[in-house]
Order: C-alpha cells, then structure tokens, then sequence
C-alpha cells in the first residue's frame, strides 16, 4: 500500500507511560501475518475515560465500554482491540463475542470484566471469529511491555497507510508528566465524535470525572472538527487512560489541558492527512456567522461537497462550489456581505468576485499539499474550524474493493 502523500516524515518516538504496557499479535482475523489485535494492561488505581460514537447501529464492543465507563470501578485496566472486523450489526451474536473477549482477559490477566474494555474494527456484518483473539491473549499478556505502544498502534490498522502516534511532556512543578496517543483511521470519517479509534495514555494522576469531562471538552473542537468523506463509523471509541504514576495532580491544570488537546488535534489531524486518496490537507475556517453553530453548518456543508473536495484534487480554484455550499448549509447567509479567500487571496467579496483576484492566483494556490478556505460570512462573531481533504479516484478505488 503507497504511504499517504501527507503522512508525516516519520512516527513519533513515543515515550513509556509509567504504568501501562502494551503487546500486538498476529491472530487471522482478516489476513495472515499481520499484526491486528492489542493489548493495553493499566495498572490498578489507573482513571479511565472515553467517548464514542453517536451512530444509532454502534457495535456491541461501544455499547459495553460505554456501560462499563457509566459505572466507574477500581483495580487494574484492559483495553484489547482488534483490526479486520468491527463486530457491528453482528446481533446477539456481536454480543456473545464482546463477552467472550472481556473474560477471556479477565480469567487470564486476573482483571474484573467490568473494567476490561474492548474495540473491533473492519467489515461490517460479518460475525467476529472472537476465538482467535481469545487464543492469543496469553500470548499478548505475556509480551506486555512498555515500550510497545508503537506495535499497538500498527495492530489496529485497517486502510490506513500509516500508523498515527502524538506525544507531549510537560513540566509542572518541576516534574515530568507525559502523555502518549495512538490512532487509527482513514475512511468513513466524520464528525459525530469522528470515526477512528484512539487511545491516549498519561502518566498523569487526575479522577476519573475529570478526566472524563476534560476529554469530553477536547473532543468538541479535534476529533469532532474532521472530516474526510461524511461517513459516521459503527465503532468510533476515544479513550484515555491516566495511571496517576508521575504523582503530578493534574486536576484544574491548564497545561496539562492543552498539552492533551495538542496530542488530540495532532492525531485527529494525522487521521484526516490519511483520509483515503487524499492528495491535499484542507482546513475550513468560517467567521463572522450569527453563532458558532452557524459557522459550523457552513463549515460542514463546505468541507464534506463532494464538488468542493473534487475541484480540490483537481487543483481547480472553484470558488462558486464554495458559495453553493455556504447557501446550502442551512445557515442565516447573505450573498452581499459574503466573503471568500484562498489562503491569503481575496477571491470574493460583496455579491461578487474580486477585482484584484485572477484565475491564475487561484489555481496556482491549489496546487500546495495544504489548502486554507476562509469563509467570512459578515453577520455576526460566530467562528467555527474544520479539517478535511480532496476526494480522488483513489477513494472510489479503495472503497469500491473493501471487502476482497
């Protein structure tokens, strides 16, 4: 598979999270001598906390984490996740594969099934083969190591042509506290909590409560700002892990909070510079609506047109499909007080085009590997921020053969 244009020059050299250890393993479940199933073990007195998709058809491995995270509990943390399969729209028998999974962990790594989280990922439909999984999680807990977050992050792969990883450390009161993330995801992205899986670890001590509303919080603006083709996936699960072992209370601490919204926007944008097919990383920036939720619509409506995205990866300055997508967003819009620019290029204003601008300007901007759309909509001092890509044949190409 060809490395997306856009994918980072290298993976990250992630640090070791005091208190948490990672394996990977090949176990079949799609494809031969691949790595597509992981295992994350949290030591006991770790906070856990996640958010998920809001699809109506979330897969049974969501709807146990979000249960379990309902009703916090104590000792020593599991999260296995597998590539392959998603375990979405499989039924009862979805669910029999969840509990198969939680307590094959749970008898052989001695962790309550009630904090045993699980995550699938993959083809819809199709019955998860769980024992295979199962078959290696001895395997999995006996590789446990701390430096193995970068073997994690390659397991839980699908169409994805690189493996995601972010990292922060920071200072505070003169000690160290680090925090470390992997993602997974290229297709079937968009905002509706996004759609990827993610885990981020910090060696932060901090309650679960507020860990919970501090990624609830980050997530509005990151993972829930992308888009790559308008798709919510079945699995989308974001969860973080806090093992409290750097002895730093975090609680209320601004730069523990942007140090962690650094390490989420990061991810969410490597996640979107993966998009499938995507040549261009796009970012959408509306201001002056009525509302911020105005400027989201616009924001939205513009990053995931299919002709916006079209007439991106075919370096065409279009700039009509963007007041098409402005006018059909459902926001309060007036023609005569619209604005547009590319980048830094005035390309329209007051009901019209420019007359400082040309066409020459225009294309030769959209032939840069990043494309800002600023938006200014003249009404008001709602803004709002999106990140997306180009729609290619590659696109067509991946999806159309997704399943052989």
């Amino acid at each position: 598979m060809t490395v997306s244009p856009l994918a980072p020059a290298s993976f990250p050299d992630l640090p070791v999270i005091d208190g948490v250890t990672f394996a990977a393993a090949a176990a079949g479940i799609k494809k031969q001598d691949r790595l597509d199933v992981m295992l994350a073990i949290l030591d006991e007195g770790s906070s856990v906390a996640g958010v998920f998709t809001t699809s109506a058809t979330r897969s049974a491995n969501v709807l146990d984490c979000q249960r379990k995270l309902s009703v916090p509990s104590n000792g020593r943390a599991a999260i296995l996740v597998n590539s392959g399969n998603s375990n979405a729209f499989t039924g009862k028998y979805g669910e029999g594969s969840v509990a198969a999974l939680c307590a094959g962990v749970s008898d052989m790594c001695g962790i309550y099934v009630s904090r045993v989280f699980t995550a699938s990922t993959g083809v819809i439909g199709q019955p998860l083969p769980h024992e295979k999984i199962v078959a290696k999680i001895g395997e999995l807990r006996d590789a446990q190591d701390a430096n193995y977050l970068g073997d994690a992050a390659r397991a839980i792969m699908t169409t994805d042509t690189f493996p995601k990883g972010s990292t922060k450390i920071i200072t505070i009161d003169g000690r160290s506290v680090k925090i470390a993330g992997i993602a997974k995801g290229s297709g079937m992205i968009a905002p509706d909590m996004a759609t990827m899986l993610v885990y981020i670890f910090t060696d932060a001590k901090i309650a679960q409560a507020d860990l919970q509303a501090l990624v609830s919080q980050h997530n509005v603006n990151t993972f829930n700002c992308i888009t790559v083709d308008s798709d919510t996936s079945t699995s989308d699960s974001l969860m973080i892990g806090a093992t409290g072992r750097s002895g730093v209370d975090v609680t209320g601490n601004a730069d523990f909070a942007d140090a962690l919204h650094n390490v989420m926007l990061d991810l969410a944008h490597q996640v979107v510079r993966d998009g499938e097919g995507a040549t261009k990383f796009v970012t959408v920036a509306v201001t002056g609506a009525k509302t911020d939720a105005d400027a989201r619509l616009v924001a939205l409506a513009t990053a995931n047109s299919p002709l916006v995205k079209t007439a991106i990866a075919g370096e065409d300055p279009n700039w009509g499909r963007i007041v098409m997508a402005v006018g059909k967003s459902g926001a309060a819009a007036d023609r005569d007080l619209l604005t547009i620019r590319f980048g830094d290029i005035l390309v329209a204003a007051n009901g019209w085009v420019s007359p400082d601008y040309t066409e020459e300007a225009g294309a030769d901007y959209m032939k840069r590997d990043e494309i800002t759309i600023n938006v200014d909509l003249g009404l008001g001092n709602g803004t709002s921020t999106m990140w997306t890509c180009d729609l290619t044949h590659q696109y067509i190409t991946i999806n159309a053969d997704y399943r052989s």
